[in-house]
C-alpha cells in the first residue's frame, strides 16, 4: 500500500532518503514488558522508534522501553535495513543519534551503502526551529497522535503497540488514495 501511496505522489515505489526519530510515551497502570524511565524527558513509559520516507510513510518501527538510549534503539529500528529497502541511500536524524551510529548504518550493507546525516540546529539558535528534512518524522508523529490509542502507550506488549502503529498508518494511506 505504501509503494502505491508513494506512486500516486509521482515518486518511485521504494524511497531512496529516509528520516529517523524516537517519541517517549507514557504507559498506563497495567505496564507490561519493556517500560523504563526516559531521564531526559523525564517520563516512565516506551519509546517508539520510527523510521519513515520523504512522504512521512513509516518505513519501520520498534517500541521498547524508554529507558534505552537512542542510539541502541536505532540499531533495532535500523538492523532490518541490512535486508530491506535496497535503493535506500540517505537518512537523516537529529544530534542524538551521535556516536558511531553512522559508521554502524554504513557498513550494514557491503553494497549500496546507506549514509547516515546529522541534521544539526544552528549554533545560537533557541526555542522551536523547523529542521530541514526532521519536520517530516515530526509531523508522522502528528498524524500518529490523531488516533486516540496511541495518544498513550495502552498496550501490555509492545508488539502490539507497534501493530498499532502499522495500522494508523495503514489507515492515512487508504486515505491518500483515491
Amino acid at each position: 500500500m505504501r509503494d502505491l501511496a508513494r506512486e500516486q505522489e509521482g515518486r518511485e515505489r521504494q524511497p531512496t532518503a529516509a528520516i529517523l526519530d524516537s517519541q517517549t510515551v507514557k504507559t498506563t497502570d497495567r505496564g507490561g514488558p519493556e517500560r523504563g524511565f526516559d531521564a531526559g524527558k523525564q517520563v516512565f513509559g516506551r519509546k517508539r522508534h520510527i523510521l519513515v520516507s520523504t512522504l512521512g510513510l513509516l518505513l519501520l518501527v520498534v517500541v521498547h522501553s524508554a529507558g534505552t538510549q537512542d542510539r541502541d534503539g536505532a540499531r533495532t529500528v535500523l538492523a532490518p535495513l541490512a535486508n530491506r529497502f535496497s535503493k535506500l541511500r540517505k537518512i537523516w536524524a537529529d544530534s542524538i543519534y551521535n556516536g558511531g551510529i553512522a559508521e554502524w548504518v554504513r557498513g550494514l550493507r557491503r553494497r549500496n551503502r546507506i549514509d547516515l546525516e546529522i541534521v544539526k540546529r544552528p549554533a545560537g539558535a533557541k526555542g522551536f526551529l523547523v529542521l530541514t528534512w526532521r519536520w517530516i518524522v515530526e509531523r508522522t508523529f502528528a498524524w500518529l497522535s490523531f488516533h486516540r490509542r496511541l495518544s498513550k502507550d495502552y498496550e501490555y506488549l509492545p508488539a502490539t503497540s507497534e501493530t498499532f502503529i502499522r495500522i494508523a498508518m495503514i489507515r492515512l494511506m487508504l486515505a491518500r488514495l483515491d
